[in-house]
């Protein structure tokens, strides 16, 4: 059983992605203008490869207000206006914060990392975007891990599969079965979703047993072989 702490310890408390995890600034939306953001270069057992993690809401970055909490302002990628499967979503803010993430793959790329040894993923509402940018993006990528999340704007997708070269990507999705704030009902939905817009094979749905809206050792482990699979060493 995974623990039920509200704290949040992201994925880079597990060594082996803390080595290979990016931290990404917001853009779009701050009091002091857009924000770039930035990446580090890193090795992935033996060949370059890049691990680009995205915070959840309250995290890091610069900050907005949130209608969800009253308007109070937080770092935030996007507004959130509910947390439910029908509530209004911020589509102008999810797609800037988007084209801010693809940015950001594009650099590595002149960096010379390959698009398809870049993993992207987040939790909470940086695993929402993480979703929505590997989906819509030209670059074609490793992976995506979305810990905790949900696809935005799931009703601007097509009913079949995307046309995009993403469409074979593998992605793994984890959730708790206790979290209250994105309620599992909303995370196996997009699960559903998921499984229609690329090849079904390749997405894993994980849930584990008392998880809140956090993470527990398990789902880290699950997020390590999951990577490990996807950027094996190159020579």
């Amino acid at each position: 059983m995974c623990g039920s702490s509200m704290s949040v310890p992201l994925p880079a408390t597990v060594p082996a992605i803390r080595r290979a995890t990016a931290a990404v600034s917001r853009g779009g939306h701050g009091s002091q203008g857009p924000a770039r953001p930035t990446a580090g270069r890193s090795l992935w057992r033996g060949g370059a490869a890049q691990v680009i993690f995205l915070h959840g809401l309250g995290d890091t970055g610069p900050v907005m207000p949130i209608t969800l909490n009253m308007n109070m302002a937080m770092p935030s990628w996007f507004d959130i206006f509910g947390l439910s499967p029908d509530s209004q979503e911020d589509e102008p803010g999810i797609k800037q914060a988007a084209e801010n993430v693809k940015a950001l793959i594009e650099q590595e790329v002149k960096n010379g990392i390959p698009s398809n040894r870049i993993v992207l993923g987040g939790f909470s509402q940086g695993g929402a975007l993480s979703l929505y940018t590997a989906l819509t993006t030209q670059q074609k990528l490793a992976g995506v891990t979305a810990l905790s999340c949900w696809l935005p704007l799931r009703a601007s997708f097509p009913q079949g599969p995307i046309s995009g070269v993403n469409r074979d990507i593998s992605i793994l999705q984890c959730h708790g079965d206790c979290d209250f704030l994105v309620p599992l009902t909303f995370a196996s939905i997009t699960a559903e979703k998921l499984k229609t817009l690329v090849n079904p094979a390749n997405v894993t749905f994980k849930t584990y047993e008392g998880m809140m809206h956090s993470s527990c050792q398990q789902e880290m482990m699950d997020i390590k072989h999951f990577i490990d699979k996807l950027l094996p060493p190159v020579d």
